[in-house]
């Protein structure tokens, strides 16, 4: 088994780490979208808050994953649900503080949830294989 390949495993030295990388993560999710509007950098990309969302929460599973690797299915679920809640979870508390500047939008959601299957597939995509050569 490549040395690599041992972070996609319950055997993984670095799950402590991970755990750590995993809330670090989630609380920037947090502080970055409960951030004043008015306060972040303007771009001409579009869609670009779009993508972010995407690449955060991709994120957010992939790294809750490293830090509790499993390749079973009620896992993986759990965790893309946990990826789609702290979406909603966001996406209100921005509708419930508009001083922020900020407004609950629901294709952010679908971003959020999108990423999360992403982060959650690739994992998987990954593990599985590893799995089955430990």
């Amino acid at each position: 088994m490549a040395y690599w390949s041992v972070i996609f495993t319950p055997a993984s030295p670095f799950k402590k780490q991970a755990r750590l990388a995993a809330i670090l993560w989630t609380l920037l999710i947090f502080i970055a979208c409960l951030w004043p509007g008015r306060e972040l950098p303007q771009s001409t990309i579009p869609l670009i808050d779009k993508w972010v969302h995407f690449v955060m929460f991709g994120g957010f599973c992939m790294l809750w994953l490293f830090a509790f690797p499993s390749v079973k299915i009620t896992h993986l679920l759990l965790i893309f649900l946990a990826g789609c809640f702290t979406g909603y979870l966001v996406e209100v508390l921005q509708g419930a503080f508009p001083a922020l500047g900020r407004s609950k939008d629901n294709i952010d959601m679908i971003a959020d949830a999108i990423g999360s299957l992403l982060g959650v597939l690739v994992f998987y995509l990954f593990a599985k294989p590893a799995a089955r050569r430990s």
